[in-house]
């Protein structure tokens, strides 16, 4: 009986852990899940695209950002707070014209299971736009995060 106890209760402590470990994600899932991405289109140079991106992750609360220019993508991702364990993130810069530049974002919850996350694409896009709108005016962007509009 002790043994048969001792076996189940290692298969409990399996399917447990293999359950955590499905609702786990990684930097690699972001990047699997480019093409279902929210994409966006705006009115800047691409190098202006990418700088306008890292200053939105950092007014978010990013962490440290990897930025890959020749593969126009950077990595980035949040940690925990009292609401979440945090997110993995990704914006994919990619020029159209001169002038014009695609931004296709990926955030995806640590824990899948998580009912609130550090940042969503929604949020990423229209922090985005009231940054293409100060450029546009000519002001610089603000270290600080600025009110939302």
């Amino acid at each position: 009986m002790n043994r048969s106890m001792g076996r189940a209760a290692a298969l409990v402590l399996v399917g447990a852990s293999a359950l955590v470990t499905q609702g786990c994600r990684t930097m690699s899932d972001v990047i699997k899940d480019k093409d279902n991405g929210t994409v966006r289109v705006y009115p800047v140079e691409s190098d202006q695209a990418w700088k306008i991106a890292i200053q939105v992750f950092r007014w978010e609360g990013a962490d440290a950002i990897e930025e890959h220019r020749d593969q126009n993508v950077m990595l980035t991702s949040s940690g925990m707070n009292l609401f979440t364990m945090g997110a993995f993130m990704g914006a994919w810069i990619e020029p159209v014209d001169p002038s014009n530049t695609k931004v296709t974002v990926v955030t995806k919850r640590r824990v899948a299971t998580d009912i609130a996350t550090t940042l969503t694409e929604t949020t990423f896009h229209r922090r985005f736009q009231q940054a293409v709108e100060i450029v546009k005016a000519g002001k610089p962007l603000p270290v600080e995060s600025p009110a939302e509009n």
